[in-house]
């Protein structure tokens, strides 16, 4: 999914959103709850999502950065396996030009069968490029119609060799009213309550979101159906996750980029029942460039040593009990939010830069932005960080602790806390007068929707 936070399904237990299909598969499945986007931003989360490295070596540091093709993907470590690779739906990884095709080749990084757009949002009239590299439209919606495809693809294809496949939903991004009328039917957004941390409520967001959100639970158990109707439920592994949240007024703010639960934080269920005991709920985060090497490591396949991740199949599969403390967060380049409902990260949040960095244990959220030590969150007692213990002194030696595992973890990757301009002179990125990357051309979606 895109834009699903961790809190809105069901099995989280913190919204009324309904996910009963999720929900039934948590239960089958391994459920971290404390899934990592690191970067939560759609095309650097993507760019690590299959490279499994950071967006400060991919340079996907904001959107609309294409992937260079001689990154060793997930879509390349499968088919170089033997596997028949696959992907459909929503990509954006193809650089500044949203509506364009993405062509057969290099730009596909790995996967050979081919239903994707580099971006689009309008849910019911959305385009895509074909597996010849012809530009055309889904009938209906979109997610509903790539399920559909989805589910032809695994009844047609020559069962002779294993498969990866990545169905890369739309929704429930904005406009979020952009859904069937059967499931906003199934809201009162006027009995929609907001988090505790949500001093003014976006109800009719929030109805939209919720409505797409159930929309995709039963797309999702048509995947599910269908493996069973295959009989090849026991050996795949299914994983459900999304590449950030949005904040719905948490905090005062909107959208993503934020480093607050809201933003950063995903769901992510994987369920593999021949060797994964199901109905485990896991603690220790896992980041987003560690789900590729895991993905591996659970199929045997060797990870590419220029992944930056860490293969959890161990912990997954119960064989090992010490996982990585901490995972790392990162904002290198904060843009404009685009709503004026609540404060914007560009050119500055209240006055601050907010280029940051920071890590996420299974009980803390640790934040320095590019001037000073700014967020520290006890998650444990307090879920919807509302205290900020930064400059309590009783948890001077916490924030130590979290600071030197952050720095850890950025000497790993040769990462240095920098201004947002080093960054677009590293990676040769250009802006036009607008304040947008340059030759970016626009597939044009009701923000507000």
């Amino acid at each position: 999914a895109d834009q699903l936070r961790a809190s809105s399904v069901g099995y989280a237990g913190e919204e009324a959103v309904r996910t009963p299909n999720l929900d039934a598969f948590a239960r089958t499945g391994v459920v971290y709850k404390n899934a990592v986007s690191m970067l939560p931003v759609c095309g650097p989360f993507r760019g690590s999502l299959i490279t499994g490295r950071t967006p400060t070596s991919t340079g996907l540091v904001i959107n609309d950065i294409p992937l260079r093709t001689d990154e060793i993907s997930i879509g390349h470590c499968f088919k170089d396996a033997g596997y028949d690779t696959a992907y459909i739906g929503k990509w954006h990884l193809d650089g500044p030009n949203r509506p364009a095709p993405v062509p057969p080749g290099p730009r596909r990084q790995g996967f050979d069968y081919w239903m994707g757009a580099n971006f689009e949002h309008n849910y019911d009239r959305s385009h895509f490029t074909d597996n010849a590299g012809h530009l055309q439209m889904w009938e209906g919606w979109d997610a509903q119609a790539q399920t559909s495809h989805t589910i032809e693809y695994l009844k047609s294809r020559d069962t002779a060799n294993p498969f990866c496949l990545f169905l890369s939903w739309g929704p429930p991004h904005h406009p979020y009213r952009l859904a069937p009328q059967k499931y906003l039917d199934m809201y009162d957004p006027d009995a929609i309550q907001g988090r505790p941390n949500c001093p003014d409520v976006p109800r009719e967001d929030l109805w939209g979101y919720y409505a797409q959100t159930t929309f995709l639970d039963d797309q999702f158990q048509r995947l599910l159906n269908v493996l069973d109707e295959l009989e090849i439920t026991n050996n795949t592994i299914v994983v459900f996750s999304s590449d950030h949240g949005d904040m719905h007024g948490s905090h005062g703010l909107y959208k993503k980029q934020w480093p607050w639960n809201e933003a950063i934080k995903i769901p992510f269920v994987i369920r593999y029942p021949g060797r994964v005991a199901g109905g485990q709920e896991i603690g220790a985060p896992i980041n987003v460039i560690d789900i590729m090497p895991t993905l591996l490591g659970l199929t045997g396949l060797p990870v590419p040593d220029a992944v930056e991740g860490v293969d959890l199949s161990a912990y997954i599969t119960g064989d090992r009990d010490d996982p990585p403390e901490s995972v790392l967060i990162m904002n290198p380049c904060p843009f404009s939010i685009g709503d004026t409902r609540g404060h914007d990260q560009y050119p500055d949040y209240k006055g601050e830069r907010l280029e940051y960095r920071g890590v996420i244990t299974e009980r803390h959220t640790y934040v320095r932005t590019i001037d000073r030590p700014w967020l520290l969150y006890d998650n444990l007692k307090d879920p919807y960080q509302l205290e900020n213990l930064i400059d309590n002194p009783d948890c001077k030696d916490i924030q130590i602790h979290l600071e030197t595992a952050m720095l850890g973890h950025m000497a790993a990757i040769s990462d240095k806390l920098m201004p947002r301009e080093y960054y677009y002179d590293r990676f040769n990125i250009v802006f036009d007068h607008r304040g947008k990357v340059i030759d970016l051309v626009e597939n044009m979606y009701d923000r507000k929707g």
